[in-house]
């Protein structure tokens, strides 16, 4: 068997224990980068990665995606459906990825299968930002529509201030994306979904109302309920991810709402409260789905 992982350096941890694992089951496991990729039409040998062929592999697992022009961005997504209509099980499905990565087509996935979320406003006019900044009580978080770790992510509480930061925002020529604040005291989940399974959890304690690991939030041990665990498992399958992290967060009065679906979750943090071993999990699910 042969399982490509691509990624952005084999330095990467994540992308380092996912090639040994594999190679504990005898398992080929050649590193890709993305940005390497070569892909032919009408030829046989129709799509390479960093001098390897990839159209013959049983699987390809996603670690990473780096950014770049819109033209990188749109081919190397085409790259990974070609694979998958080529046959090759493609971890976590490109259309998957596709989704997690834009916040908004994400609740809207989530709302439509009934599935709550944070009442959210996106629009693209000064004025409408405005009047939804009131909508949503005068206590927003405003997000990138693309981004990760929590990074561009900040609160508005101040009517001055939201109209200082939409300002700056028209300028770069910005979607607003914005999402009311839910009290969480400085805590959420994160639900590590394998399959049809939450095999790991934790709960965030951040110093702020940010409760990103890489944000400086303390990871701490946390057994899910089975409530949190049905939501955290049907959000994953309602984008379409293998695997997932799934964001819970509760409110005061113990509503659950989730708040994020990312297709490439780290789990460094996860493993160090956590007795499950996080890699094993999604290395024994990538070589089933590849078996079947």
């Amino acid at each position: 068997m042969r399982i490509g992982v691509l990624g952005k350096s084999l330095e990467d941890e994540h992308v380092k224990q996912i090639v040994q694992e594999l190679g504990k089951r005898g398992v080929e496991a050649p590193f890709l980068k993305p940005r390497e990729f070569k892909a032919k039409v009408s030829v046989e040998d129709r799509v390479y990665c960093s001098g390897v062929r990839v159209d013959n592999l049983d699987a390809l697992i996603v670690r990473s995606l780096p950014g770049g022009s819109p033209e990188q961005v749109f081919f190397r997504m085409d790259v990974l459906h070609r694979l998958r209509r080529l046959g090759v099980v493609v971890v976590n499905p490109p259309l998957s990825i596709e989704i997690a990565a834009d916040k908004y087509r994400v609740l809207t996935i989530l709302e439509d299968e009934g599935i709550p979320v944070p009442r959210t406003v996106a629009c693209e006019n000064f004025w409408d930002a405005m009047d939804a900044f009131e909508e949503l009580g005068g206590d927003v978080v405003v997000k990138p529509l693309f981004g990760s770790l929590g990074r561009g992510v900040m609160r508005v509480e101040d009517r001055d201030l939201a109209y200082r930061v939409f300002r700056a925002l028209q300028l770069s020529r910005c979607v607003y994306y914005l999402q009311e604040y839910i009290p969480h005291g400085n805590v959420d989940l994160r639900m590590f979904v394998v399959g049809d399974r939450v095999v790991a959890s934790m709960q965030r304690v951040g110093g702020t109302w940010k409760t990103n690991v890489s944000q400086g939030a303390e990871p701490r041990p946390y057994n899910p309920t089975p409530e949190e665990e049905r939501l955290a498992v049907r959000a994953s399958r309602a984008v379409g991810c293998e695997y997932s992290g799934v964001d819970l967060v509760k409110t005061t009065d113990g509503r659950l709402y989730v708040v994020e679906v990312n297709s490439m979750p780290g789990w460094m943090g996860l493993q160090r409260v956590s007795k499950t071993k996080v890699v094993e999990e999604v290395v024994n699910h990538v070589i089933q789905l590849a078996s079947r």
